[in-house]
C-alpha cells in the first residue's frame, strides 16, 4: 500500500511505541497487529486485558453466532464488573461510555430510522438517563440490565432492508465514518503525524474486518481514506508532499466509484466531503499571490491538482444539472483560469489602494 501511494517512512523515525533512546539499547517494536494497534490508538495495557478478557467471555456465550450479530456495548456492560476496575470512579465512567455509545448508534444516528412513536426508543432514553445520575445493575438476571437488553435488541434489530440478521448499532451515518477514520489514523505513525507504519497492509487487513459491524464497503473506505490522508497533510503543516499526492492518488479511486453509482446516501457524504477540500484548496488559490511566496510555492501544484480532482469529481458525477445537459465542460481549464483571473484582481486591487494611499 505504501508503495501504491508513494508514501515513505524514513528509517531514522522511531518505531511507533517506542521510547525515547538513553544509549541503553534499541527499543522493542511491537510483536504482534494486536499490540501495534493497541499502541497505535494509545490503548493502556490494563485496559486492553480487562477487555480481551470480557471478549473471550462474551465469545464462550455466543458460539455459533457472527460477530455482527452481537451488540458489543451491551455484551461489556453485562461482562464487566465494578471489580474488574481500579475503583468504582473508573467503572461509573466506563458505563456511561458505553451507554452514550449504545445512544448514539441507536438514538441519535440509527442505520434504520426511528419513528418517534417507537417505545424501545423512549425505555432507552430513559434508562440513558436514568445511569447519569446512578450507575444501573448489570447483573444478568438483574431488571434493570433485562429492561435494557430488551429495548437495545429491539431497536438494534430493525432490518435495514437487507436479508442478512445483523445488529445495526453502530453503523449509522454519520457515527460509522467517524469510527472508521478513527481506525484508519491507526495507520500514522503516533512519533511522527506524516508518516506511514511499516504494518500498514497488515493493519489495513484488520481495519477491514470491521466493515461489517460499521456498514462500510469499498467505496466508503477509499472516500475516507482520502480525507484521513488529506486531513493529515493539513494538521501536520501542509508540508509533507508525500501526503497531499497520496491523498489526490486516493481521489483517482473515488472519482472511478462515483462514476459506477447514483446511491444517494454515498452522493451526499461524497458531496459533503469534496465540498470541505475544495474550500480548503480555493480559499489559497483564488488569491495565491498572498498565499505562496518562496518558501511555500513548491505546494502550489499539488494543491492545485487536489483542488481540481475534487471539483471533476463534483461537477462530472455529483452535479445532477451536469449529467442532465451531458455537456462538455472542461472543469480544468474552467477552474484554474478562475483561480489565476480572481488572483489577478485581487493583486491589482491591493496595489491600487497601495498607491492610493501613499
Amino acid at each position: 500500500m505504501k508503495k501504491a501511494l508513494g508514501l515513505k517512512s524514513p528509517g531514522s523515525k522511531k518505531s511507533p511505541g517506542s521510547a525515547p533512546s538513553s544509549g541503553q539499547g534499541k527499543s522493542k517494536r511491537p510483536t504482534t497487529v494486536g499490540e501495534l494497534m493497541r499502541i497505535q490508538m494509545r490503548v493502556p495495557e490494563s485496559v486492553d486485558a480487562r477487555v480481551r478478557r470480557a471478549l473471550l467471555r462474551i465469545g464462550g456465550g455466543q458460539v455459533g453466532r457472527r460477530i455482527e450479530s452481537v451488540v458489543l456495548p451491551l455484551e461489556l456492560l453485562q461482562q464487566l464488573k465494578q471489580s474488574d476496575f481500579s475503583d468504582q470512579q473508573e467503572y461509573d465512567a466506563w458505563q456511561k461510555r458505553n451507554l452514550r455509545v449504545l445512544e448514539a448508534g441507536l438514538l441519535l444516528h440509527p442505520r434504520v430510522p426511528l419513528d418517534k412513536s417507537n417505545n424501545a426508543s423512549q425505555r432507552l432514553r430513559q434508562i440513558i438517563h436514568a445511569a447519569l445520575d446512578r450507575p444501573i445493575e448489570t447483573g444478568k438476571n438483574n431488571e434493570s440490565m433485562q429492561v435494557l437488553r430488551s429495548a437495545v435488541m429491539s431497536l438494534a434489530s430493525r432490518s435495514d432492508g437487507s436479508l442478512s440478521d445483523s445488529c445495526h448499532w453502530a453503523d449509522g451515518i454519520p457515527l460509522n465514518l467517524r469510527l472508521y477514520e478513527m481506525l484508519l489514523e491507526m495507520c500514522f505513525d503516533i512519533n511522527d503525524e506524516t508518516s506511514i507504519v511499516e504494518e500498514v497492509d497488515e493493519l489495513m487487513e484488520q481495519i477491514k474486518k470491521t466493515w461489517v459491524i460499521l456498514g462500510i464497503n469499498q467505496m466508503l473506505h477509499n472516500l475516507c481514506f482520502a480525507w484521513v490522508l488529506f486531513h493529515h497533510f493539513v494538521s501536520s503543516g501542509q508540508v509533507e508532499m508525500d501526503l497531499l499526492y497520496a491523498a489526490d492518488g486516493q481521489l483517482a479511486e473515488v472519482a472511478k466509484d462515483a462514476k459506477t453509482t447514483r446511491d444517494p446516501e454515498y452522493s451526499k457524504i461524497l458531496s459533503s466531503t469534496l465540498s470541505s477540500i475544495l474550500g480548503w484548496a480555493e480559499k489559497r488559490l483564488l488569491a495565491y499571490h498572498d498565499t505562496f511566496d518562496s518558501g511555500n510555492v513548491y505546494t502550489m501544484q499539488g494543491i492545485v491538482s487536489l483542488g481540481v480532482s475534487a471539483a471533476k469529481i463534483l461537477v462530472e458525477d455529483v452535479s445532477t444539472e451536469y449529467r442532465r445537459k451531458r455537456k462538455e465542460v472542461d472543469v480544468a481549464r474552467n477552474r484554474i483560469d478562475t483561480y489565476i483571473r480572481s488572483s489577478l484582481r485581487t493583486a491589482f486591487a491591493q496595489a491600487s489602494l497601495y498607491y492610493l494611499v501613499s
